[in-house]
């Protein structure tokens, strides 16, 4: 058994799409979570990027989704820590795990490069994408301080309303966030970290090119290495390993003018170079086909056997009615055939 949500970047685009605008995007992410829950998924996640045609600010979209939903997790497949405030980003995720009565699962990490360069510095912090590494890591281990509700803020002698004595911490305060943060590992080296600091962990559909194995082989010695690295720790709960796909069943003639090309073009995985990365990078294959056929092909993957959870990349571009049509044909037609319900 697995759980299967599907991964959102939001796009909006004029040409070629259901999805024009701003508020076509975030108004359609609303109600394909809504439809994904009454289909039976698991979770509905979403990427975010600053400076670009698709989702940025992930809280009140949550938070929305929390609203109109009761059974849903909730999350972001990741948040670029590069831009957060640790204490301003603590009272949201707080407020919104809130709203949607335990159900958020945040997902954070360095992100990937963005539309503009530094742009960190538009949102007023001035370090050099040398310093990336170590500030993406430093904030996070000080917004996961703040999650488990500690009180250190000094009180003022002459408050403006009446509270207990002592010190003070962030509110509103959520009890249990703190272990539904993940972080996005891309090498073995930072899943190892991210079971050190007990976050849960997040696998894209790429890693770094750290051997010669193909992408699923080198993901899965990842969430291995994770997972032996949170035995050695010994942390007080049972950690969560995720990992992203892009899969496109085909059962219709529309999907087969949509995706029946990437049956040949995108079967393979490709290596390449991203900015500011010295090593090269591998993204995974597109699992594209009949779904037996892809269903035989998953059964291969050693990283989807390795992890809880697994995210469908969606075209959310296509609009509401395509992608629950394509996450509900995964559902019943190859999720059965794998045992993942």
């Amino acid at each position: 058994m697995k759980k299967i949500g599907f991964l959102s970047f939001g796009h909006w685009m004029n040409q070629g799409s259901l999805v024009k605008t701003a508020q076509d995007s975030y108004l359609q992410s609303i109600e394909l979570a809504v439809a994904a829950e009454q289909i039976g998924l698991d979770g509905a996640y979403f990427r975010v990027h600053h400076f670009a045609d698709q989702i940025g600010s992930p809280f009140p979209l949550l938070a929305a989704i929390g609203a109109k939903t009761s059974k849903i997790e909730i999350g972001t497949g990741l948040i670029d820590m590069r831009y957060e405030n640790p204490y301003m980003m603590a009272e949201n995720a707080g407020l919104t795990d809130i709203i949607t009565q335990g159900r958020v699962e945040l997902g954070v990490g360095r992100g990937s490069p963005e539309q503009v360069l530094d742009g960190w510095k538009y949102f007023g912090y001035d370090y050099s994408e040398e310093d990336v590494k170590e500030v993406a890591r430093e904030r996070t281990l000080e917004f996961l301080k703040l999650l488990e509700g500690h009180h250190f803020a000094e009180p003022n002698p002459q408050p403006m309303f009446p509270q207990a004595p002592g010190k003070l911490r962030l509110e509103p305060y959520s009890e249990g966030l703190r272990q539904r943060i993940w972080w996005g590992a891309g090498s073995k080296e930072t899943a190892i970290w991210a079971a050190e600091q007990g976050m849960n962990l997040q696998s894209s559909t790429l890693v770094n090119y750290e051997s010669k194995e193909p992408f699923h082989v080198q993901q899965a010695n990842q969430l291995r290495a994770y997972k032996e690295a949170w035995k050695k720790a010994g942390h007080t709960f049972e950690p969560r390993t995720l990992v992203t796909r892009s899969i496109q069943p085909i059962t219709t003639d529309f999907d087969r003018q949509l995706f029946g090309h990437q049956d040949e073009e995108l079967k393979y995985d490709s290596v390449s170079f991203l900015a500011y990365h010295q090593n090269p990078t591998i993204f995974g294959k597109t699992f594209a086909g009949e779904p037996d056929k892809i269903a035989k092909e998953l059964a291969e993957d050693e990283a989807i056997k390795e992890a809880d959870t697994l995210l469908i990349t969606i075209p959310n571009t296509l609009g509401v009615d395509y992608n629950i049509h394509l996450l509900d044909t995964i559902l019943k037609d190859v999720a059965p055939e794998l045992g993942w319900r």
